[in-house]
């Protein structure tokens, strides 16, 4: 038994030195001088230790401050050390720009957020309702709708799925897939329960909001993004549409097993499509911690949930930390990337963690991330470095 415990002791403790090994070896521009710095890299080196990560862009923004770290490569075999600049996708973070394009909708008068979402839909759709109860527009974008994780709505996808080949054969499924296939799938959902009753994660909730969003602004969920966030943010690395990227700076995305992924396809825009940088990301946390700014604060309203426990807002995670300060959160996973931002409006820090590598520990290891920066920087303000 103790030669057994031996062997397993020296097994652990020699994946804890590999790790070490790695972190130590990541390549960095961290200055490592002020509270800041010291915090970042700390955090860091603990999530890059995993040999499994890739590149990793930080951003930190405190009282108006705004600073970026970067650590790793965007492309593996290569040593091309990230920049504020370099593109990747965030994932469900999407969903909190189309949450707050709602929210224009509404201070604009195109809609009322508790509207029946069939006021909005040509046709008939009967089946879009439960025991008399409609699917409301803010269910669209909190999971509460009953509208499957996709459309088309094929469970068997994810039966004994082959995960190398599943981004691809989703991905040429969405790449194909039309608006009116779309419209057309959407009589064939059967609600199982009444709208809001539920949680049952959907991307095809947020594809859905994006169709009326497009309707009664008429104009595409890209000129939207640009007209209403990206433009007056000065966001000008940030879209949906994959052929405005800049290719130069779009790292690629890999996923547990080093395999590049494909990118998300345009049918998933609105609902995990968008492309941004660190730079642009933190313009959007400054964005979203002025809450003095009607639709911000709509957008951060609760719509499901306790705010002492766990509530969502229009796709905001939200709750009070142990000191009753306002954490406001979301992630974001796609094929080959991890992504993770994080505000405390009543602080006014913001944090975004960009990572081009997917994994099933990647988006909690960038929350802890998160948490750890957090921690460290709460306290007082110390000189930065630059």
């Amino acid at each position: 038994m103790t030669r057994y415990f031996l062997i397993f002791q020296f097994l652990a403790l020699a994946i804890v030195g590999q790790a070490q090994n790695v972190a130590q070896n990541t390549a960095t521009e961290n200055p490592k001088k002020t509270e800041i710095d010291l915090s970042v890299q700390k955090a860091a080196l603990t999530f890059m230790g995993n040999a499994l990560r890739v590149g990793l862009s930080v951003g930190v923004y405190k009282n108006g401050k705004r600073f970026t770290y970067n650590f790793g490569t965007t492309q593996k075999g290569i040593q091309q050390l990230p920049t504020g600049r370099s593109v990747y996708e965030i994932g469900s973070i999407t969903k909190t720009f189309t949450g707050t394009l709602l929210a224009q909708a509404v201070k604009d008068r195109k809609v009322k957020i508790d509207d029946d979402i069939r006021k909005y839909i040509d046709g008939e759709y009967p089946n879009l309702e439960y025991g008399g109860q409609p699917i409301r527009l803010f269910q669209l974008i909190n999971h509460v709708s009953g509208l499957p994780l996709f459309l088309p709505d094929d469970p068997n996808l994810f039966v004994n799925p082959d995960f190398d080949k599943l981004p691809f054969v989703i991905t040429a499924t969405q790449q194909s897939y039309t608006k009116q296939s779309f419209f057309n799938d959407l009589h064939g959902v059967k609600l199982n329960a009444e709208p809001g009753t539920n949680f049952q994660y959907s991307n095809a909730g947020a594809q859905l909001l994006k169709y009326i969003l497009e309707r009664v602004y008429g104009i595409s969920y890209e000129r939207l993004l640009e007209k209403y966030i990206t433009k007056a943010n000065r966001m000008k690395s940030t879209h949906s549409v994959f052929s405005k990227n800049n290719s130069g700076f779009l790292v690629k995305g890999y996923n547990d097993k080093g395999k590049v992924m494909p990118y998300n396809p345009q049918m998933l825009e609105a609902a995990g499509g968008i492309f941004s940088n660190v730079l642009d990301m933190l313009r959007y946390l400054r964005f979203h911690l002025d809450e003095s700014n009607e639709i911000v604060a709509l957008s951060h309203k609760v719509t499901r949930g306790n705010i002492n426990e766990y509530a969502v807002g229009l796709n905001w995670q939200e709750r009070l930390t142990p000191e009753k300060d306002r954490k406001i959160w979301q992630s974001g996973g796609t094929f080959g990337f991890a992504s993770y931002c994080v505000i405390y409006p009543d602080l006014n820090i913001g944090i975004v963690l960009l990572s081009n590598e997917s994994d099933p520990t990647a988006q909690g290891g960038l929350e802890e991330m998160a948490g750890k920066i957090f921690a460290g920087i709460k306290g007082g303000d110390k000189k930065p470095a630059r």
